[in-house]
């Protein structure tokens, strides 16, 4: 076999079809260590392709023994996301992989390149993707917009407070996942809407939100949904499975939820009441909750949750000027950035910033910046999480004009916390 040149640095990327398709999964699954063969992960990933089409993976290739063939790949889906301002177009980047043999040539850089220019030629201001490896993604111009968390609870602990919120008119069912996908599907769109970094759910990603088949729950029940409804309809619901075990003392079987959404404050209440007391369990975890979760202010004992905080969504401005312009802010600011970028030059100048609650404008200028950073650190605070303060402590950006970073955060500063929940 012929050996590539390590001192290699430009690679051919090129569109891809339904039917080379497999040879690019392939690749993701050796790059991400899959667990499943490739006709298991083509059956788990094809409907969303299919409905989606393929003209959007991008791949790279090689010649090696006088054959092409893919050794990286890239996708995105396009999604409609939560973003402060209001629902926009954002690339969820994923299927993000490349050969072991030809690792740290520059074929991720080369992908990553093609397809920022590809999304902004498309016209879509934004990216976002859930990071395997987060050292990575920093110099494609991601920053960490997005902390979640992953909890669990011990059932003897998991009582609500006396005063948990509570509405006589609300009823609470239970059944098969797919027996409620109606109602699932009106309140998760209620509560999107609602909370940064939610997306718009199509029927294809429902499927696959529900999908459950006998081996992928590695010895859990089948998934069920529990929902709440009102006189107007359903409020909320909960995502779950369970798992039965027995020891010595007793009962110990576990409620593994996958995602709860609610649009009014009785409903968490009777949700978390459901979950958290289940008999034959003895401990409760949650996939994925967002920082300011409901439970944490309802427990009755809150310090017997245990969470582990971690970064889920990256988010990058693939179009820095009118990101910033379209974004709403929550308090008066003026000031001049110079923004560097690497990967989409198109963003890379000096930019005036001039907004309030009212609306904001951004356009190039001449004058002397207020702050010089990448733009990975305004993908990292665009959500109102992650504010640009700590990047100018460690010396990750430059402050020109004393108090500028302190006026950027209170302005983009958002008090509800961004929440993705749903790796894509």
């Amino acid at each position: 076999m012929t050996t590539p040149d390590s001192a290699r640095t430009e690679w051919t990327v090129r569109g891809t079809d339904r039917d080379e398709y497999p040879k690019a999964a392939r690749v993701i699954g050796e790059a991400l260590l899959a667990a499943d063969d490739l006709d298991i992960m083509l059956e788990r990933v094809r409907p969303l392709h299919d409905a989606e089409g393929y003209e959007r993976v991008r791949v790279a290739v090689d010649d090696i023994d006088g054959e092409e063939r893919i050794i990286g790949a890239t996708n995105d889906f396009r999604f409609e996301m939560t973003l402060p301002g209001g629902p926009r177009r954002v690339a969820g980047v994923t299927g993000v992989g490349v050969w072991p043999t030809h690792r740290r040539r520059g074929v991720l850089s080369a992908l990553m390149r093609r397809q920022l220019a590809d999304i902004h030629a498309a016209g879509v201001g934004y990216a976002a993707l859930w990071a395997s490896e987060g050292a990575i993604y920093g110099r494609f111009g991601y920053g960490p917009a997005v902390a979640e968390t992953q909890a669990n609870i011990a059932r003897p602990h998991a009582g609500l407070r006396p005063d948990a919120p509570r509405d006589p008119e609300l009823s609470v069912l239970l059944g098969g996942a797919a027996e409620f996908r109606a109602d699932l599907e009106r309140v998760h769109a209620e509560a999107a809407a609602a909370r940064l970094g939610q997306v718009a759910r199509t029927a294809h990603w429902w499927d696959r939100a529900l999908r459950d088949t006998p081996d992928g729950r590695e010895g859990r029940s089948p998934k069920q949904a529990v929902v709440v409804r009102g006189p107007q309809g359903p409020v909320g619901y909960a995502l779950y499975s369970t798992r039965s075990k027995w020891e010595s003392a007793g009962p110990a079987g576990t409620v593994y939820v996958q995602e709860m959404r609610a649009t009014v404050p009785a409903a968490w209440t009777l949700l978390y009441e459901h979950l958290l007391d289940r008999d034959l369990t003895a401990r409760i975890e949650f996939e994925f909750m967002p920082v300011d979760d409901p439970l944490v202010h309802l427990l009755g004992n809150r310090d017997r949750l245990v969470r582990e905080v971690f970064n889920s969504l990256w988010f990058r401005l693939v179009d820095v000027p009118g990101a910033l312009a379209e974004r709403t802010y929550a308090a008066p600011v003026e000031a001049v950035l110079a923004v560097t970028d690497r990967y989409a030059p198109w963003n890379a100048g000096t930019w005036s910033l001039k907004a309030s609650p009212e609306g904001a404008r951004v356009e190039a200028t001449e004058a002397a910046p207020d702050v010089s950073l990448d733009a990975a650190l305004l993908g990292a605070a665009y959500l109102g999480q992650t504010p640009l303060t700590g990047y100018a402590a460690a010396g990750l950006l430059t402050e020109h004009t004393p108090g500028a970073v302190a006026r950027l955060d209170a302005a983009l500063h958002r008090p509800d916390a961004a929440f993705n929940g749903a790796i894509f």
